[in-house]
């Protein structure tokens, strides 16, 4: 069985042969650990991970390189100082602070795409046993609002039905819409709409705001995609219970969650056998505080909970500085073992 049909078995919950896992491994490790103990750690786990994920060009080739702060400016014009390699740093300031600039702000020019070209990199995946995945950028419509004018003054302005508000997030909609219709013309198995919406405890937008403004882009955004039958994914960190249902029914098929934020039993309640889910496992406590065991065990009881023989599950983890390497050997460890559970 091939990469591509043991996903497409998970998602339709037709009997695959294992749980699909993605290890992502955060440009910060290979500025904060020493590169060969990562090389050596990645290679002995070919499985999910492999030599060919070591990169030497991002080790640095001395200590004085590591964590120097940087202002640097993404490509809408947002100002951002960067203080941990490999870390997404911190606004420092809004290009849309005041919504009367929303008026003559110009977003960044949408490429011209090639849709032959991606439709025959498109088949020679697809025909080469892999599950093609493509979609817009993380953070694309509520966050990207937040990033351009400030997130109490998004909040505001959608509490105060802001005209000015209005439109930008018409014009970010229009903006993304180029991005989704051109990946789902091009044939993509599954398109990802990523975008963090919770906070530790609950979510950063209401769920009446969220139905309000979010919903609607995120419905028209889907669309192409539903319409050109590829499978529908949504990541967001945080506490997303709340939003679950807006989500489910804004026509998202795969929800990209976190494990211990939103609780696992919870998890398993919400959409055991009806939704495929992709696990996202914990970065904040057990890994990182944990005893290499209590990695093992929360794998183990997250397979357990929430995988069956039909499928419906698949798990990622994000390896970033900080976390002690014997957990993460642990925690590959048992992702090399659980993923085989049903076998």
């Amino acid at each position: 069985m091939t990469q591509r049909e043991n996903m497409l078995r998970v998602i339709r919950f037709e009997r695959p042969d294992y749980i699909p896992v993605n290890f992502a491994v955060s440009d910060s490790v290979f500025s904060h650990y020493d590169p060969h103990a990562i090389e050596e750690l990645l290679a002995s786990h070919p499985i999910i991970a492999g030599k060919e994920r070591m990169n030497w060009n991002k080790v640095p080739q001395s200590k004085d390189e590591i964590d120097k702060p940087h202002i640097y400016y993404d490509e809408f014009g947002v100002e951002w100082k960067g203080d941990i390699d490999g870390i997404r740093g911190v606004i420092q300031k809004h290009p849309l602070d005041d919504f009367s600039k929303i008026k003559y702000y110009k977003f960044p020019e949408i490429p011209k795409f090639n849709i032959e070209e991606e439709r025959k990199k498109v088949e020679k995946a697809k025909n080469d046993g892999f599950f093609t995945v493509s979609g817009l950028p993380h953070g694309h419509t509520f966050l990207r609002l937040t990033d351009l004018c400030g997130y109490s003054n998004v909040l505001c302005g959608m509490m105060d039905e802001d005209a000015e508000m209005e439109s930008l997030i018409k014009k970010l909609e229009d903006y993304n819409y180029a991005f989704s219709e051109f990946y789902s013309k091009a044939g993509y198995d599954m398109i990802s709409f990523p975008e963090d919406l919770g906070m530790q405890s609950g979510p950063m937008i209401s769920p009446s705001l969220f139905r309000k403004y979010i919903k609607p882009s995120y419905r028209r955004l889907m669309k192409p995609a539903r319409d050109a039958g590829a499978v529908i994914h949504m990541h967001s960190d945080g506490d997303v219970r709340t939003l679950a249902d807006d989500l489910i029914d804004g026509g998202v098929d795969i929800l990209n969650i976190q494990d211990l934020v939103n609780g696992i039993d919870w998890i398993h309640d919400k959409f055991f056998g009806k939704y495929a889910l992709e696990l996202d496992i914990d970065r904040q406590n057990i890994t990182v505080f944990g005893t290499p065991k209590d990695v093992d065990d929360l794998i183990r009881k997250e397979v357990t909970t929430l995988s069956s023989p039909s499928g419906g599950l698949m798990l990622i983890y994000g390896w970033y500085a900080g976390t002690p390497i014997e957990n993460i050997r642990a925690l590959m460890d048992a992702l090399e073992k659980y993923m085989f559970y049903w076998d």
